[in-house]
């Protein structure tokens, strides 16, 4: 555990979150705010809960955390499934970010069972 930075999965995270942002800027998204906001809280949340997990003391605190960020997940992909069938984004972005992050859902995944089998501190 240490530096969340050199994390493949939060690099991952973070570039879906800064994708988003952008993504929202445009089109229907700058007039439906609350929607807007609400899925970039959850994008950033991903990373967000990442970051802080790694840099907790325990592994218990961190996998609660990459759980976390496991929830936000499927928090953002929920909300883009409503934004492709509101047509608020194309089709091919939804299906991109969709396959981006179904990969970072397995990875979190692979994450948090190597650190149940390793019981790093």
């Amino acid at each position: 555990m240490g530096d969340f930075r050199k994390l493949k999965v939060w690099v991952e995270a973070k570039d879906i979150s800064v994708e988003i942002y952008r993504l929202t800027e445009k089109g229907q998204f700058t007039r439906d705010f609350r929607f807007r906001d609400q899925i970039r809280a959850a994008a950033i949340s991903i990373a967000s809960n990442i970051a802080e997990g790694e840099e907790l003391m325990t592994t218990k605190q961190a996998i609660r955390h990459f759980y976390i960020a496991k929830g936000s997940l499927a928090e953002v992909l929920t909300q883009l499934i409503i934004a492709s069938e509101l047509e608020y984004i194309p089709l091919p972005k939804f299906e991109e970010l969709e396959k981006r992050l179904t990969h970072l859902s397995v990875m979190l995944n692979n994450l948090i069972k190597y650190r149940q089998k390793n019981n790093l501190h």
